[in-house]
This record gives structure tokens, C-alpha cells and sequence, in this order.
């Protein structure tokens, strides 16, 4: 017989099979993935009427004033519900609330779809606020519940990615339905998109009940308004709104302006999303270690973009470069101010984010409302200083004010868990 024949064989190693703890991290990490849609969805259906504002009022026989207002109509209203949510949900599991929210969405998106005219519009697009309000409010506080304390500022930043990911391919995609079909086959694709997520969030969230630090205690619950809470806030109040008043007639701008066409204009849109994603992960990294240093430099950001547009904006190459710059800039400014915000009130998280985004809505709708008024009466020429210089101020404020601690990790809302 052959030496080979006569040796013994040699074992093959059994193929590894992923760890328990390996599964779980995948399906954790799905489930963020799964809000980062929802909150894609929720934004998209918020911030349309800016990519469709000119065959939106034609449609409904209004002002693009008027047609612009429905952003104010649906940030008052989400501006209310955030803040409200957490305090209302008692035991209820969170991924049932989401999803509800979602439902809730869609049936305003249905009805913006199908109106007629301004009072139907209002109507939807409070139904809809109500559903944004509710799901922005929970997705950062969800995400951070669904993976390790040390990756809490990713999972921050990718659920709340969507709200960058909505202009990338939301806005931009919605626009060209919109050119295409008609800006009301749009608002009926994000129903559809709404149900869906519906449908597929308790698939894939796992049970979420009210956090424990949550739960009042005999002493009463600790302040939210602390300086550096308000701070924060102030920052984002001045910031947002200087972003929303230049940004809801950003349209009628690149038209007035620089006379494009609708075909460049949506192509301008997708810079600005894709830009806008960028400046979310970026922003997401920096913020985890320089909180207070990342918002104030795209507070400077968002000023010099809305600057060059006011400035050089008749050119249409110095307008590309000042969409991508405001892109790179306000799209990390949401992610930003989420992580400010849990770091500043680490055993309220739940709490502090549904007022984060109270502001952060009610702020889109006031620059809505104050875009409209000083393109009415004085054009869009100086509401783009305007808004640059109100973003300048939001600088200002978060020099002069205290902000998170810099020495970094804190305990945060909630049980622990793995992922």
C-alpha cells in the first residue's frame, strides 16, 4: 500500500457558521437600515413641493407663495407631534408606533394626490405632519437602542441619513415623476412607499418598549432646558430656518436667476442630495468627537453657499458650485444636531430628541413662512442675504454659548444592547 494510502486523513475543517452574536448584529443593523428609509420617505414627502413648486401651483390655481407654505403647514404640525410622541406613548412598543406613523404618512401623501385645491392641500399636509412628527421624533433615539454605546453616533447617522438620501433621490426622483407624469403621480409613489415601510418595520425591529430612563421618577423628571440644551437649540432655530427660507424657493431662484431649465434644475437637485449625503456620514464621524466645532462649521458653510448664490448666482456654473457647497453643509446638520443633542441630555434621549425635532420643524416651517413673505414683497435676491447672514448669527450663538462636553462618551437612554 501507498504511504499516501497508509497515513492517516487529515480532518477538514468544518465551514463557520456565523455566531449567535454575528446574526443579531446583522438584523440590528438591518433595522436601522429600515429606518433610514422611513425617514427617507417622511422627508420626501415633506420637502416635494420644493422640486414640483411651480406645476403644484399652476395645479391648484395658487400662488408659488401659497404652494410653498405647505412646507410651513407640515413643519407646525410636525413641530408639535415630535415633542408630544414620547410623552404620550407611555408602554406602547415603539416599532408599533412607527408604524402606525407610517400609515399615518401615507394617508396624507394620498390626499395631497388627490386635492383640488388650497384648503384640501392644508388638510393632507396636516395629516402628514403628524406622521413625520412622529417618526423623525423616534428614529434617532430607536437607532441608539438597537446597537452598542460605541457605535451610537453611526447608527445615528444612518437612520437619519435618509433625511440627506431624500434629496438625493427623493426630491430629485419626485421631480421627475412630476415632470413626467404630473407632480400628483409623485405624492401617490410615496404613499405607496409609506405603506410599505408600514408593513416592514415591526418585521424587522425587534420589540422596543419604553425606556427605563424614561420612566418618571418620585423626585420628578431632570429639566431638558439646560444652557447647553438651549444653546443647541438656539443654533438650530436660526440655522434651519435661514436654510428653509432660501431653500423652499431655491426653484424660482435657479429659474429667476440663472435661467435654467427644469431638466437642469432637477439635475442641480441631485448634486445637492448627493453632496448632502456626503456632508451626513462626514458630519455623523466629526460630531462623534467635535460635536460643537461640526455644527458651528457648517453653520459657516451654509452662510458662504447662500452667499455665492446671492452673489454670483447668474452664472450658472457659480450656482452649481454654491447648490453643491449648501448641500456638502446642511446636509450635516440634522445628524449634527441629533448627536449635540443626546450628548447634552444622555439620560433623556428619547425625550430630547422628539424637542430636538420639534424645533428642528417648526424652524422649517418659519423659514417656509419667512421665504415666502420676503420673496412677496422683496424678491429672492435679498432673501438669499437674508438667510445668509441668519445663518452667520446661528455661528455667532454657538461661539458665545456653552455645548456639549468635549471628554466624549456618556451613558445613554436605555438598556444596553448588542450590535
Amino acid at each position: 500500500m501507498s504511504s499516501t494510502a497508509s497515513s492517516p486523513t487529515t480532518p477538514t475543517p468544518a465551514p463557520t457558521e456565523p455566531s449567535a452574536a454575528d446574526r443579531t448584529a446583522v438584523r440590528r443593523w438591518a433595522a436601522v437600515a429600515v429606518l433610514s428609509l422611513s425617514t427617507f420617505v417622511v422627508v420626501t414627502s415633506e420637502m416635494l413641493p420644493v422640486g414640483v413648486l411651480t406645476p403644484m401651483a399652476e395645479g391648484l390655481g395658487i400662488t408659488a407663495g401659497a404652494a410653498g407654505s405647505s412646507l410651513t403647514v407640515t413643519g407646525l404640525v410636525a413641530a408639535v407631534a415630535a415633542p408630544l410622541v414620547p410623552r404620550l406613548l407611555g408602554s406602547l412598543d415603539r416599532r408599533a408606533v412607527l408604524a402606525a406613523a407610517m400609515v399615518v404618512l401615507a394617508l396624507g401623501n394620498a390626499l395631497t394626490s388627490l386635492a383640488p385645491g388650497f384648503a384640501a392641500l392644508v388638510t393632507a399636509r396636516v395629516i402628514l405632519g403628524i406622521g413625520m412628527g412622529a417618526v423623525w421624533g423616534l428614529a434617532a433615539a430607536v437607532a441608539i437602542r438597537l446597537v452598542t454605546p460605541a457605535r451610537a453616533a453611526l447608527a445615528v447617522s444612518f437612520a437619519v441619513s435618509g433625511v440627506a438620501a431624500a434629496s438625493v433621490a427623493g426630491v430629485p426622483l419626485g421631480t421627475v415623476i412630476g415632470n413626467v407624469l404630473g407632480w400628483r403621480s409623485a405624492f401617490t409613489v410615496l404613499a405607496v412607499a409609506a405603506v410599505v415601510l408600514a408593513v416592514a418595520l415591526p418585521l424587522f425591529l425587534p420589540r422596543l418598549p419604553r425606556p427605563a430612563a424614561a420612566r418618571p421618577t418620585a423626585g420628578g423628571a431632570p429639566t431638558l432646558f439646560t444652557p447647553p440644551v438651549l444653546v443647541g437649540l438656539g443654533v438650530i432655530v436660526l440655522l434651519v430656518t435661514a436654510h428653509f427660507a432660501a431653500y423652499t424657493y431655491v426653484r424660482p431662484v435657479l429659474e429667476d436667476r440663472a435661467g435654467l431649465d427644469p431638466s437642469v434644475i432637477a439635475l442641480l437637485l441631485l448634486v445637492y442630495g448627493v453632496f448632502g449625503l456626503l456632508g451626513n456620514f462626514a458630519a455623523g464621524a466629526v460630531a462623534a468627537r467635535r460635536t460643537r466645532a461640526t455644527v458651528l462649521g457648517l453653520a459657516v458653510g451654509v452662510g458662504a453657499a447662500v452667499a455665492l448664490l446671492a452673489l454670483l448666482g447668474t452664472v450658472p456654473l457659480a450656482a452649481g458650485a454654491g447648490i453643491a457647497l449648501w448641500g456638502l453643509a446642511y446636509g450635516g446638520v440634522s445628524v449634527a444636531g441629533q448627536i449635540w443633542m443626546t450628548r447634552v441630555a444622555p439620560d433623556r434621549v428619547e425625550h430630547v430628541t422628539g424637542l430636538y425635532v420639534g424645533v428642528f420643524t417648526a424652524s422649517i416651517a418659519l423659514g417656509a413662512l419667512v421665504g415666502g413673505g420676503v420673496v412677496e414683497f422683496a424678491g429672492v435676491t435679498w432673501l438669499l442675504w437674508g438667510a445668509a447672514a441668519l445663518a452667520w448669527v446661528s455661528l455667532a450663538v454657538g461661539l458665545l454659548g456653552p455645548g456639549p462636553d468635549p471628554r466624549g462618551a456618556h451613558h445613554r437612554e436605555g438598556e444596553p444592547r448588542r450590535g
